[in-house]
């Protein structure tokens, strides 16, 4: 059965008894009753779907950045070029979502904050695979989920995985340039330090643009990458100071203390390091 609009003359299906609808597709019925309050208070909505939302949107994140590792290292570079960008628009959406959970006021939130007990956004699962994808490699977080086999195999395995800096020094390498024959065959659960061979290379790349227009490419592509990332941390330390001060975090971090200590951490040091020595 069809619906025709007198306005726009278009048909609208209307029957949909032996069809799939729109909310069957995305299972909205499954999604939109997730959110369950474990107060009565009003603003516990808004935390849980900011929370919700930026979970959704870190596992476009870690599919667009495993798909962009595996182009690298098969040198598709033009594939890897647009899921990269596409994983700096999603940063955007993740960054904003802090201003709409800054609305939530110091005693709004203290009316339900018991109620998390010790869960903590700390213990996302998805931000530290982010994270592992990115490089930065923290064993303590395997521990929070040893009670669950399946989720504790999975964040293992992406511990043990090349980052996408693994997969562009690789490319480096790939490209001609002297990189140190170590880190091709590196233990990949140490977070990297930096290295002088891979500091040189990338300077002959920012010194030769043309000569090696893909890697520059991918090299500005990953800045972007950091540079959001770093700008989300920031946002979501001013909005847990604005909401909660200097007090622990329900996971038991030290709250605007830890959050301000990881911002000085870079995940690909000699792409900042060439800009001052260029």
């Amino acid at each position: 059965m069809t619906y025709k609009d007198s306005k726009s003359d278009e048909r609208v299906h209307t029957d949909f008894r032996e069809k799939m609808t729109y909310g069957e597709y995305l299972n909205l019925d499954e999604l939109l009753s997730a959110q369950n309050r474990l107060s009565s208070h009003h603003d516990e909505m808004l935390f849980i779907v900011i929370h919700q939302v930026s979970e959704l949107w870190m596992k476009l994140i870690l599919h667009e950045l495993r798909a962009s590792i595996d182009a690298i290292r098969g040198g598709e570079m033009s594939s890897a070029f647009k899921m990269l960008a596409r994983v700096s628009k999603i940063q955007t959406q993740i960054i904003h979502a802090w201003d709409v959970l800054s609305t939530l006021t110091p005693a709004e939130y203290i009316e339900f904050r018991d109620k998390l007990g010790q869960a903590s956004g700390f213990q996302s699962y998805q931000y530290r695979m982010i994270e592992f994808a990115l490089g930065y490699k923290t064993p303590h977080v395997l521990k929070i989920y040893e009670k669950d086999p399946e989720l504790h195999s999975m964040l293992k395995e992406s511990y043990q995985a090349p980052s996408i800096y693994d997969a562009a020094i690789e490319a480096l390498a790939n490209a001609g340039f002297d990189i140190n024959p170590e880190l091709l065959n590196r233990d990949f659960t140490v977070t990297y330090q930096g290295d002088e061979s891979v500091e040189k290379a990338w300077t002959e790349v920012y010194l030769n643009v043309d000569q090696y227009w893909d890697l520059y490419e991918l090299a500005e592509k990953l800045v972007d990458i950091e540079d959001w990332l770093q700008q989300w941390r920031f946002r979501h330390m001013k909005t847990v100071e604005r909401i909660i001060g200097h007090k622990m975090g329900t996971g038991g971090s030290s709250g605007v203390g830890y959050l301000k200590k990881v911002l000085d951490h870079r995940f690909f040091p000699e792409l900042w390091d060439i800009r001052t020595n260029l």
